[in-house]
């Protein structure tokens, strides 16, 4: 392999699917703040990610509706008040 292939920020990183709950331990270079014990014993950086190979509905081949930030309620909203303004 080549030598200084990889930049120094690179190291074993967890990441967490909040959606599915599923955790993945994957080489990158991505920061992080929080740090949590991996199923080795050692620890580990660790990413939150609302979606994932575990939880996408191309992957899993489930459709599903997921509403982390109350988006679809917020289109609702303004769907709904822009009906009854247009009466």
């Amino acid at each position: 392999m080549k030598k200084d292939l990889h930049p120094e920020s690179y190291r074993q990183v967890i990441f967490d699917d909040s959606t599915s709950g599923k955790r993945f331990l994957i080489g990158s270079t991505v920061e992080t703040t929080k740090t949590d014990k991996w199923e080795d014993g050692k620890e580990y950086p660790v990413f939150q990610v609302e979606i994932s190979s575990a939880s996408h509905p191309f992957y899993t081949g489930q459709s599903k509706t997921i509403d982390t930030a109350g988006r679809v309620e917020k289109f609702k909203t303004r769907a709904a008040a822009k009906k009854t303004a247009k009466k």
